[in-house]
């Protein structure tokens, strides 16, 4: 399956003050744990059960490390790690600086390995993908939308760039 892509309008200007358009990813659906669980259990000689149970502690243990302040890397998956956003609240000193000031969430980055020019070899979740316009999808019922777009005659199936 590609990844299903529409246009959309952005709502900031640019220098211009024009609001232009740009590819947003369609999301077409949800997978749960039970069902990764189910998927992976195919592989290996678990039961989807005894997978889930795997999956439910990897999340405990992930939670654990992140709450420690650690990073966590999943070779060939990538680094979870936790981030303070700013509030856009400052103080005038360090020592009134205060965790209330951001919010706090986890970031995660994908597996990344590098040939020895440093240039990306492989981006493991991205490499290889196929990128499809959401009203060149058959069924979509999409009716047109998103096609805005400069050229969005819908029939650019491209491989990322990027992977």
């Amino acid at each position: 399956m590609p990844v299903i892509y529409k246009g959309f309008q952005s709502v900031l200007e640019n220098k211009e003050g024009k609001k232009l358009f740009y590819p947003r990813v369609v999301l077409t659906g949800n997978v749960s744990t039970a069902q990764i669980a189910k998927e992976i259990s195919e592989y290996c000689s678990l039961t989807p059960g005894d997978t889930k149970n795997t999956i439910d502690n990897l999340i405990k243990v992930l939670t654990t490390h992140l709450q420690a302040s650690e990073s966590v890397t999943l070779d060939g998956f990538g680094t979870f790690r936790m981030a303070m956003k700013s509030t856009g609240k400052g103080v005038p000193t360090d020592g009134e600086v205060s965790a209330t000031q951001a919010t706090i969430t986890v970031r995660f980055q994908p597996a990344v390995t590098r040939n020895l020019n440093r240039t990306v070899a492989t981006r493991s979740m991205v490499t290889g993908v196929k990128c499809v316009r959401l009203d060149a999808v058959p069924g979509s019922g999409n009716g047109g939308e998103g096609g805005n777009t400069p050229g969005g005659n819908g029939e650019d199936q491209n491989e990322n760039p990027l992977g």
